[in-house]
């Protein structure tokens, strides 16, 4: 069974898909001249360094809770999504660039259906390869994969536009077409960088857990406070990476033994960790008769 650690094989197939897309996009650019498919060649070369940062970020996420990162490296990913977002946008200003210099001095394509060829065969293969890496992101809850494998399928969504637009230019000989196809290239991938980079800084300021899982873990602890006759609040909740983090307090009887207390408190920690999935639960019990239990706590204990 495949664990967290085998993932860099992921990246390695990102990598060396990369590879091979890059050189064919750049023959297609090279046959027809057509900036649009500069356009969808530069994206791919952006693929190729978030691939190669995927592989290293996945390496370090991987490693096991040491003294100086007693909760592990999972937050590792989390750079990753943030470096590709601005990569992503990166690549976009440069297309832009070359768009509005070939807009001002516009040049008739060639060859263009071995070109177009070329590049269906290379969205088909990324299309494939994002399908993979989606379904292992989702399976080992890998922040980089599933970042890499909605960046592939922007590139599939984009290498089938400026198929179609490079063809509408065949067809029509408006030559102006190229240059604005190659635009909206980089005013779509833009969207999809920004939306990565919004992730990975939602991830490094330790957002809450999204609804559904919050709702599973909310469903247990009511499930608990109508059966031991108590009361949970403070509940705290925060992802790094794969991993989950939560944190509550938890009222129960004063007259309850400190045994009572812990085997509650293991209890209730199976059960959230069968609802939500790696999980490091922290239960603080306090006595519900006391006023002071129903104070939230701040941040910093003083």
């Amino acid at each position: 069974m495949k664990t967290r650690r085998d993932l860099t094989r992921y990246a390695w197939l990102s990598i060396g898909t990369a590879v091979f897309t890059i050189a064919l996009k750049f023959s297609a650019y090279v046959l027809t001249g057509s900036v649009g498919l500069l356009s969808d060649a530069l994206e791919s070369g952006v693929n190729l360094v978030a691939a190669l940062l995927a592989l290293a970020v996945l390496t370090i996420a991987a490693q096991p809770p040491d003294e100086e990162h007693a909760y592990g490296h999972d937050k590792a990913e989390y750079f990753s999504g943030g470096v590709e977002g601005a990569l992503i946008v990166l690549a976009a200003i440069t297309i832009a660039v070359t768009a509005v210099q070939r807009l001002l001095n516009l040049q008739p394509l060639e060859q263009v259906g071995m070109g177009l060829l070329i590049s269906v065969v290379a969205a088909m293969l990324n299309g494939i390869v994002a399908q993979i890496l989606l379904r292992a992101g989702r399976k080992y809850d890998s922040v980089t994969l599933i970042a890499d494998s909605k960046h592939l399928m922007t590139d599939v969504y984009t290498s089938g536009g400026v198929v179609l637009g490079v063809g509408a230019v065949a067809l029509t000989g408006w030559q102006w077409l190229d240059p604005l196809i190659a635009l909206a290239v980089a005013a779509q991938i833009v969207l999809a960088g920004g939306r990565l980079v919004r992730e990975a800084v939602g991830g490094l300021m330790d957002e809450a857990l999204p609804e559904d899982e919050l709702g599973r873990i909310t469903a247990v602890l009511d499930r608990y406070r109508q059966t031991y006759h108590l009361d949970y609040h403070a509940l705290r909740t925060r992802r790094a990476g794969a991993q989950r983090f939560i944190s509550v307090h938890v009222q129960v009887p004063g007259e309850w033994s400190v045994r009572q207390g812990h085997d509650l408190s293991e209890e209730l920690e199976r059960a959230l960790s069968q609802v939500v999935s790696p999980l490091s639960p922290i239960i603080h019990i306090e006595p519900i008769e006391d006023a002071c239990s129903w104070e939230d706590i701040a941040l910093v204990r003083e």
